[in-house]
This record gives C-alpha cells, sequence and structure tokens, in this order.
C-alpha cells in the first residue's frame, strides 16, 4: 500500500511540475498516468471525473487529483491528500522561488525568451486537453450510435457558439442548460 501512495505522489508531482498552462493543459498528462500507464482509472471513468472536475469549485488539475487519489486507493482520503498535496507541492515551491527573482529580473532578455518559449507550449497543451476530451464516451461514435453522436455535437456547437457570440450565456447556466437538454433528448 505504502507502494501506491508512493506512485500517487510522484505521478501527481511530476505532473504538477510539467503541467504548464494549468488544470486544462495537465489533462492529457492525467490521462497518460491514470489511464494509461497506472490503469487507476478507465477512459469513462477518467472523462467523469473531468466533467465533475469542471463543475466543482476549484482548479481542474487539484479536483482531478483528488478523485484520482481517491479511486486508485479505493476510497481512502489519505490517497486523496497524498495526490493533492503532490500535484500542488511543485506549484507552491516554484512560485516562491520565481516570486524572489521575477521582480528583480522580468525585464531581462533570457526571462523575456524563456516565456516567449512557453507561450506556444501552453497552447499546444490545451489543444491537447481538448483533443482528450473528444472521445466516444463524450460524442459516441458515428458509427456505433448516429444519434447520440449528432445530439452531442449539437449540443457541443450550440454551448460553444453561446458562449462566445455576443450573448455570453453565464457557465453556470451553459452547463444546467445542457444537463437539462441531455436529460430530455436522452
Amino acid at each position: 500500500m505504502i507502494i501506491l501512495y508512493l506512485q500517487l505522489f510522484y505521478t501527481f508531482f511530476k505532473i504538477g511540475l510539467f503541467g504548464f498552462g494549468g488544470g486544462y493543459a495537465m489533462l492529457s498528462m492525467i490521462q497518460g498516468e491514470v489511464v494509461t500507464n497506472y490503469k487507476w482509472l478507465s477512459l469513462q471513468e477518467f472523462t467523469d471525473i473531468v466533467a465533475i472536475s469542471q463543475m466543482t469549485p476549484g482548479p481542474i488539475g487539484i479536483n482531478a487529483a483528488t478523485y484520482v487519489g481517491y479511486t486508485a486507493t479505493n476510497g481512502s482520503v489519505w490517497g486523496s491528500i497524498t495526490a493533492t498535496f503532490a500535484v500542488v507541492l511543485p506549484s507552491f515551491i516554484l512560485m516562491l522561488l520565481i516570486s524572489k527573482f521575477f521582480l528583480r529580473y522580468s525585464s531581462h532578455p533570457m526571462v523575456e525568451a524563456v516565456f516567449s518559449g512557453l507561450r506556444p507550449a501552453v497552447v499546444g497543451l490545451l489543444a491537447a486537453a481538448a483533443l482528450v476530451l473528444m472521445n466516444q464516451e463524450n460524442f459516441s461514435a458515428p458509427s456505433t450510435d448516429m444519434y447520440s453522436f449528432v445530439i452531442s455535437v449539437a449540443i457541443f456547437g450550440l454551448a460553444f457558439f453561446f458562449s462566445r457570440s455576443k450573448y455570453k450565456i453565464n457557465p453556470i447556466l451553459l452547463i444546467i442548460l445542457c444537463g437539462l437538454a441531455g436529460l430530455i433528448i436522452y
């Protein structure tokens, strides 16, 4: 059991250390470790925790780590605490170090060059997170169930439109409306 806690700590420490761009950028890394590498969760369970993590207060990466820690250790709160602490620790340490030197060296050409290199990497990680969520569990597949696929794509398209158009519907209201649409249609 101790080995499992060490694996949880190491995995989420690594994700926290290299997960530039926030929780959404971490999703592909979390999926790779949790679903593919360690098989602590199935792809369906991972998709469910992404949805739950988006609806609950707090950062998605931390919420996902908490749930994975709980699930991987068969319902142990210590698993949740271990995974959550491990994913937060690198950011805490880095922010302490960076804040000490950033104000002094923020206009230095090397610092500006590092941030110029990180911007495209963050965009790539966010794109990878979007692709992770475009799976059969979320959208079905045209070859399996055309009705579910069309409905899923339509709900996605409408949610995207109403979140980006001139209407700018509140995200909480949009989540509720999409959930109700799914409940009524399915």
